[in-house]
């Protein structure tokens, strides 16, 4: 998420900071999703960003928001909004991107239809299929069913911890 944090805050599109790194899109996107990297491609991107190489090879450590001291709660508390909203850009991204190929294949398809079989409509039932999974999606991206939202969720930790959880 760092490396994703630093290239936003440049303004960079994935492209760019390969170009910038040397490194390959995929692998970018590979480290951009939290797996690992080598060596050589964390030094390479530490280079591009003008950062010690070591703020780049830490693992994130694991913050106990419940710990009491208040001086670092703030800070825990901004890089878990910047985390989880990160992780909001890369469905809707996704989505997005989804939507776009739904677009364009069931264009391609009806197309197909139309001039191999304007009498049978063939093209609905894949339609259908992916839209179904194209509507799930989208229930799961801009939450639209509350039931299995963050309230719901915080209710569940809670009830396998036994107790609330605390701010």
């Amino acid at each position: 998420m760092l490396i994703q944090k630093l290239r936003l805050q440049r303004g960079w599109s994935q492209q760019q900071l390969a170009d910038l790194s040397g490194l390959s899109v995929r692998t970018v996107q590979r480290i951009e999703r939290g797996q690992g990297a080598s060596v050589e491609s964390l030094k390479s991107l530490a280079s591009v960003f003008e950062i010690d190489f070591s703020e780049l090879n830490q693992e994130p450590a694991m913050t106990d928001l419940t710990a009491p001291d208040t001086a670092s709660a703030p800070v825990a508390s901004r890089e878990l909004e910047e985390m989880l909203a990160l992780q909001h850009v890369n469905r809707l991204k996704r989505f997005y991107r989804h939507l776009a190929q739904y677009a364009l294949v069931m264009a391609l398809l009806a197309a197909v239809n139309l001039l191999t079989s304007p009498h049978r409509l063939w093209v609905v039932w894949p339609a259908l299929g992916w839209g179904i999974g194209l509507l799930l999606q989208a229930v799961n991206t801009f939450e639209l069913l509350p039931i299995l939202g963050p309230d719901w969720e915080r209710r569940q930790v809670e009830k396998r911890l036994g107790r609330k959880l605390s701010s």
